[in-house]
């Protein structure tokens, strides 16, 4: 199953596709996620591919830095021996074809990081990884971005990753049978038209059934919570010479079996 929101004639609905295209739904998608309502039935729609909106706007989003292994070679860091973990703020989340904002006052080293949303299905805590994937709803794309000078100057990242408009998600939310196998997902990132990422999951350090298991050690997770499981080699502040998101450009990413995005980096307006 797909779930998304997306505009139909002229409107912006919650839409559902189990196999047989998209309907509309009337019930919202924190339900779909929670399992608590039944999927639409109806005559299915034709959607234009740039009307998917924001699918939905998680309230926690937790993400996972260095845990791809030729990222960590491509930064010259030490593999980690345990997940490393960081907030993402809701407010920075906006949809698949939404303007990031760049403000070159604020950061000149915005960078991309496509990368494998999991959505939490089920109220999760103290699991094992044997039992992890039981609670994961589905799966999401999103593009990290992350200003690497604010990340550089405060040791930790919240202002870094945090900022408005640096969590594009979507164009929808497929549930967890949907991807056959997410230890091996292609993960691809465009920028100016130019393919700057080119990975796929099988090289994170700690996969998805370990993320949610120790996510879940620390604190409860709620369905509809997200967790950002890392990007693969090929982010622009690790390149020589170094490469930014800056107003004027555009930056797609491309999750196997989740779609597309495709947004444009503009100044504040």
């Amino acid at each position: 199953m797909r779930i998304a929101r997306a505009v139909v004639a002229g409107r912006p609905a919650t839409v559902v596709d189990d196999g047989e295209g998209w309907r509309i739904s009337d019930v919202p998608i924190a339900e779909l996620i929670a399992g608590t309502a039944a999927v639409p039935t109806g005559d299915p729609l034709r959607l234009d591919p740039a009307g998917f909106l924001l699918p939905y706007r998680p309230s926690t989003i937790i993400g996972v830095g260095l845990n791809f292994a030729d990222t960590v070679a491509d930064m010259g860091w030490a593999t980690p021996t345990a997940p490393y973990l960081f907030p993402k703020l809701s407010s920075s989340v906006i949809g698949p074809s939404d303007p990031v904002v760049v403000d070159l006052s604020v950061t000149t080293r915005a960078d991309w990081e496509a990368e494998l949303g999991v959505v939490i299905g089920r109220r999760t805590r103290s699991v094992t990884a044997d039992e992890a994937l039981e609670h994961v709803f589905g799966y999401v794309a999103a593009n990290d971005v992350s200003a690497r000078d604010l990340q550089a100057q405060d040791g930790q990242w919240l202002r870094g990753k945090g900022l408005d408009t640096f969590c594009p998600l979507g164009p929808w939310v497929a549930s967890r049978d949907e991807i056959a196998d997410e230890s091996d997902v292609a993960i691809r990132t465009w920028y100016d038209g130019r393919l700057v990422q080119d990975g796929s999951t099988a090289s994170m350090i700690f996969g998805v059934a370990e993320l949610v298991s120790y996510c879940s050690t620390w604190f409860t997770l709620e369905p509809g919570d997200l967790i950002l499981t890392g990007t693969p080699a090929g982010c622009g502040d690790f390149r020589t010479p170094r490469e930014a998101l800056v107003p004027g450009g555009t930056v797609e990413i491309e999750v196997a079996g989740l779609g597309r995005q495709r947004n444009p980096v503009h100044a504040p307006a």
